[in-house]
């Protein structure tokens, strides 16, 4: 897999493979930015539409419909901003040395998994257990 970062001497990826794994987050981000601009447009239109109709949701036989799409889209606009936060801390990690290194036991986050989830803060195991380090 030409994704998967290698690993140098120090557990982190190798030096050559920075360059790729900033470009990938870099390009998660940039979608990440791109839905959550959609989201926005979607949660603006979804408010001006419920805007011309009647206030009364009690006996508005949409009310109930709009207010679920409201709710649903301002759920899926929270976990873009917590993604587009977990893009920007794996950034970080990787410009301070730290990107690849589990939080929770200090050993290496497998490359298959930072293929899956270049954000992924955690190994499998210590994922699994909710375990962190304080």
């Amino acid at each position: 897999m030409a994704d998967v970062p290698r690993h140098g001497h120090d557990g982190g990826p190798a030096s050559s493979d920075l360059s790729a794994v900033r470009a990938r987050l870099a390009a998660d981000r940039a979608d990440t930015l791109a839905r959550a601009a959609a989201l926005g447009r979607d949660y603006d239109g979804i408010v001006a539409a419920n805007a011309l109709v009647a206030v009364d949701d009690e006996h508005d036989p949409e009310g109930g419909t709009t207010a679920f799409e409201r709710a649903h889209v301002a759920a899926l606009m929270t976990q873009t901003r917590e993604h587009l936060a977990e893009l920007d801390r794996a950034l970080e990690r990787l410009e301070q040395g730290r990107y690849g290194q589990c939080e929770g036991c200090g050993g290496t986050i497998p490359p298959e998994r930072l293929a899956i989830r270049p954000a992924a803060t955690t190994c499998v195991r210590c994922a699994r257990s909710g375990r962190r380090r304080a």
